[in-house]
């Protein structure tokens, strides 16, 4: 059986909800991702077999078929094939263990994986009307959650939204705010560290940003990359931050 290495990886900035990224199509996303790549590996552009992306939402810009539009818009040629996942929240690494499986079984040699979402510019849906001349609709928001909900679903398992999951799982498990502030708090140390010791280099892939707006060049000020690892937090700010019922370091 082959094996699977990973050869290369870049990455979009980390956009927050409204945030700086919030004027980009979750498909331009991941063709600037998936471009960049390309550029920094120009000998194998011409050799990609097959794009596998994850994505959650899916119903907005990201409808479809988008690891297939975002091959293309990224210039790929038109007769290589892309495939979407969706596992929620795993869906991008879904999609990387999907590739790597490709490999391992012989179906391909090399392919480009990963995953894309826009939560800012998930769209409110409507279904179509029941019956002649209704006289009611029924309208979802789309950023997070369940729509078009199946009632024998929901009265067999209930459709509790991620948050409410999250809750649920603490209770259960007897996990307290402070456990879960300190669990992410540790966890943006450990990455400053290793930015810090050039373990973990820069590898966002820029292009098709606007100009940040206030919240993000608040953060960046903080040295935050647009939502990655917090290098200035402090267990004092945490404290503050959590003090105030903010989130803080797993945002």
């Amino acid at each position: 059986m082959n094996e699977a290495f990973i050869c290369d990886f870049v990455r979009t900035p980390i956009g927050r909800y409204e945030g700086g990224l919030s004027r980009v199509r979750a498909d331009d996303l991941a063709a600037a991702a998936i471009k960049h790549l390309i550029a920094r590996n120009s000998a194998v552009g011409a050799v990609i077999e097959e794009v596998f992306f994850g994505c959650a939402n899916q119903a907005g810009e990201d409808n479809r078929n988008v690891a297939r539009m975002a091959l293309l818009l990224a210039g790929l040629p038109a007769h290589v094939p892309g495939v979407t996942l969706n596992r929620l929240c795993a869906s991008g690494l879904d999609a990387v263990a999907a590739a790597a499986r490709a490999i391992r079984a012989g179906d391909v040699e090399i392919a480009v994986a990963g995953g894309v979402e826009s939560m800012t510019r998930a769209p409110f849906v409507m279904g179509k009307a029941e019956r002649a001349f209704q006289r009611t609709a029924e309208i979802y928001d789309t950023t997070i959650g369940w729509r078009f909900i199946n009632a024998q679903m929901k009265a067999l398992y209930g459709v509790d939204s991620m948050p409410e999951t999250g809750e649920n799982v603490a209770a259960d498990f007897n996990i307290s705010r402070e456990d879960q502030d300190a669990f992410a708090f540790r966890s943006q140390q450990r990455a400053a560290r290793a930015q810090s010791a050039d373990r973990a280099r820069d590898d966002s892939a820029n292009k098709g940003r606007r100009r940040p707006d206030r919240r993000t060049r608040r953060a960046a000020a903080a040295g935050d990359d647009a939502g990655g690892a917090r290098k200035a937090q402090t267990d004092r700010a945490r404290r503050r931050h959590r003090d105030r019922g903010e989130c803080v370091g797993d945002q």
